[in-house]
């Protein structure tokens, strides 16, 4: 009797139990009007660079021909200790692979298929500051702590395109200052928020494989007192 209220007790945190976000966005004409929030740290090399952070939304306002039209706004949310830094790109991979990009505001160059710095390797699509030749961007453009710049890029394939992934949110961050021997870092983005409601990342929970271990645990234990109570009254209707 002690070990099936343990397992009552499990089935009833699970309802409790904080899920995991996907971060690919899954996009189509139905996902037009939403928007996908991502939280970024900054990393050099496999070390986290603590302070470094930021967060941008992309949302999908159209699609037109092979055309997938977005808005952007992206924070430098940067703080202590890191006493200034600057956004200088950010970059994500495309499912398909898109054919051009074009891009406005704070981030209006963009290049195709390109290395993003710090081992992060081949990237699809990278939107930057400055007309450079790398996807880092340079120059004085970009954004220092505390500033937020917002524009718009559409995506262009060969043809049209009915549904789209976007997957692999990275930013680049220069111009560091606050910690010693880091001038230049990356960050890899988190999906935290999201408007969607028909789509597999953001605003649909995944369950954590823990969570779906305890789900298993609820299930067995509502089966075997399902299995008791039939024992029960079955006894009783023996007795009789």
């Amino acid at each position: 009797m002690h070990w099936t209220k343990n397992l009552l007790s499990v089935a009833a945190m699970v309802s409790f139990a904080s899920p995991a976000l996907a971060d690919t966005i899954p996009l189509d004409a139905s996902n037009i009007g939403q928007s996908y929030t991502f939280g970024f740290d900054g990393f050099v090399d496999s070390t986290t660079v603590s302070g470094l952070t930021s967060e941008a939304t992309f949302t999908l306002t159209g699609i037109s021909g092979n055309d997938y039209q977005f808005s952007y706004s992206l924070t430098n949310t940067s703080s202590s200790p890191v006493t200034d830094s600057r956004v200088s790109s950010f970059a994500f991979n495309t499912n398909p692979e898109i054919d051009s990009a074009t891009s406005t505001g704070a981030f209006s160059y963009t290049t195709l298929t390109s290395t993003y710095p710090n081992g992060i390797g081949t990237v699809d699509v990278c939107f930057k500051d400055a007309a450079t030749g790398s996807c880092a961007g340079g120059g004085s453009g970009g954004l220092m702590a505390g500033e937020t710049g917002t524009g718009t890029f559409t995506l262009s394939f060969s043809q049209p395109v009915s549904s789209l992934s976007l997957s692999d949110f990275f930013v680049r961050y220069q111009s560091i200052e606050g910690v010693p021997g880091v001038g230049s870092a990356s960050g890899a983005g988190t999906l935290t928020s999201s408007t969607s409601t028909s789509t597999s990342s953001g605003g649909t929970p995944v369950p954590e494989p823990g969570v779906i271990g305890l789900m298993g645990l609820a299930l067995a234990a509502t089966a075997l007192l399902r299995r008791r109570k039939v024992s029960v009254r079955y006894s009783g209707l023996a007795a009789a």
